[in-house]
């Protein structure tokens, strides 16, 4: 494939980063290759798509599945939760530098092979006959899906113009939004009826199909040898998110003393802390800190992330309430929750046109405080609401998340200059997965300290974590509130007067 070399400056070197002109949608005259080709409006985030939600269901599907997994693999269902957290802590470690592979070796060349580890990995978790064995092929699939997400990202930020990223954004929301929601009930499906073995094979078909398309229709990016690997940086921040991935995953469900967990923190603390100090000098450090600088990146990850967090615990209270707490069973509890997962497609069609009405700046404060309000609601739900009345309910909450995702996801990439795009979908991705982790692990926390006394798991205890969880999506609104109306301009395309 020939690769255009653009010459002249790169867009945003030079320029102010909180600049409106930081980023030229299209640089000495270059085409985007969905301009070039229609056809791939629909192919290019499809592959991606497929791609981000083969990553996203397992994270989550192996969960129904432990204690069938425990008992052909002769272990406990304590010791599988090593299987379970593996694979999110390679993630965790690996996904800080797949921005350099991307610039050194060509994006399409490393979402593919990518796309070819997590499928091997598939395989080999399938026919894993020891917990050791299992272990080791969820860390190759880590690592694969570790380079599938923020690699897929920067493809489809790169393959549409700025004017259509709302779209693009869109296809990568859905998956995100969708795999949680998606991944116990099909792992519960398929683990009944089939074996917990095809919970892995279910993937080698999609990645198959994702590695033929990718190859077919993806376009490289330009491939930069002079790039140095930053290995101390790597260290450090990898260890770190590695650690802190693994502190956060034991205060939900504790697998070390009390006392492990605080240093564990700690010890992750040290490493970033330590790194940033670093980065200041490094000439190519591993993670490119600079970008917080950019107002847009800044607040969509940072007050986006915490807004997720409380949004991300609604998925793993939901569920318990309605089993623990009411006595339903998973398939029934699967049936009502599953409809979040169908509400995030609603939220395409009127996104852009949310957006170019009201802007960044107050749609994203104005879907934390939806958000809130509706995760606050769930404290109205008990045993005698009509089955009817919940599949409402958590539609509207689907709508309010993946609303409040979609819009934070975009204005992180919104102004990003080209030259750094690729160390930015590393960064937002590390980002993303602890917005996850966090939003689970506070939620299990909430429910462990209100019921501290000993006292069964009542659905009011559920409505207290519920209240508690409200709370976190509004601290992201002083973030939100520090936004322009300008941010995001091109594309939003909201006009509006500045703020004086």
């Amino acid at each position: 494939m020939q690769i255009v070399k653009r010459a002249g400056p790169q867009p945003g070197v030079g320029k102010p980063l909180h600049s409106m002109d930081s980023i030229d949608p299209n640089p000495q005259g270059q085409t985007f290759a969905v301009e070039r080709n229609p056809r791939l409006r629909y192919i290019i985030p499809a592959v991606v798509a497929v791609a981000f939600l083969m990553e996203q269901l397992d994270s989550t599907i192996l969960v129904t599945a432990v204690p069938d997994i425990a008992r052909s693999l002769d272990t406990t269902p304590l010791r599988m939760n090593l299987a379970v957290t593996t694979y999110i802590l390679t993630l965790a470690m690996f996904i800080p530098v797949s921005g350099w592979f991307a610039d050194r070796f060509g994006a399409r060349r490393i979402f593919t092979l990518s796309l070819f580890i997590f499928t091997i990995g598939s395989i080999l978790c399938g026919l894993a006959t020891s917990l050791p064995m299992l272990i080791a092929t969820r860390a190759l699939q880590g690592f694969g899906g570790a380079m599938m997400t923020p690699v897929g990202r920067l493809i489809l930020i790169r393959s549409f113009p700025r004017s259509q990223l709302v779209t693009a954004m869109t296809y990568m929301t859905l998956p995100a939004v969708m795999g949680p929601v998606i991944g116990p009930v099909l792992g519960g499906f398929l683990t009944t009826y089939l074996s917990w073995r095809w919970i892995f094979w279910v993937n080698l078909p999609f990645g198959l199909i994702g590695m033929a398309m990718a190859l077919r229709y993806v376009e490289d990016t330009e491939r930069d040898a002079t790039i140095r690997f930053d290995f101390p940086g790597f260290v450090m921040v990898g260890l770190g998110c590695l650690l802190l991935q693994y502190g956060i995953e034991n205060i939900g469900r504790p697998a070390i003393p009390v006392w492990a967990i605080f240093l564990t923190l700690a010890a992750a603390g040290l490493l970033l802390v330590g790194f940033i100090r670093y980065a200041r000098t490094a000439e190519s450090p591993a993670v490119d800190l600079t970008l917080f600088k950019l107002r847009t990146f800044r607040i969509g990850t940072l007050a986006g992330g915490i807004c997720r967090v409380g949004l991300n615990g609604v998925p793993f209270l939901l569920p318990l309430m309605l089993q623990v707490g009411f006595g339903l069973s998973p398939i029934v509890s699967g049936s009502l929750t599953f409809v979040s997962a169908l509400s995030a497609l609603a939220v395409r069609p009127v996104s852009a046109k949310l957006l170019k009405l009201y802007g960044f700046d107050r749609m994203l404060t104005w879907s934390a405080v939806f958000g809130a309000a509706v995760v606050a609601g769930f404290a109205l739900i008990t045993p005698d609401t009509p089955h009817w009345f919940i599949i409402v309910y958590v539609f509207i909450f689907g709508l309010a998340r993946a609303g409040q995702f979609m819009t934070s996801n975009t204005l992180s990439y919104s102004d990003t200059p080209a030259a750094q795009l690729s160390r930015a979908t590393s960064l937002g991705g590390v980002l993303q997965q602890l917005s996850v982790s966090f939003g689970v692990s506070v939620a299990a926390m909430l429910l462990g300290l209100v019921t501290l006394d000993g006292s069964p798991l009542t659905p009011e205890k559920f409505h207290i974590a519920f209240l508690l969880m409200a709370v976190i999506p509004l601290l992201g609104i002083p973030g939100f509130l520090k936004l322009q109306p300008e941010d995001g301009m091109q594309v939003s395309g909201h006009q509006r007067l500045p703020k004086t």
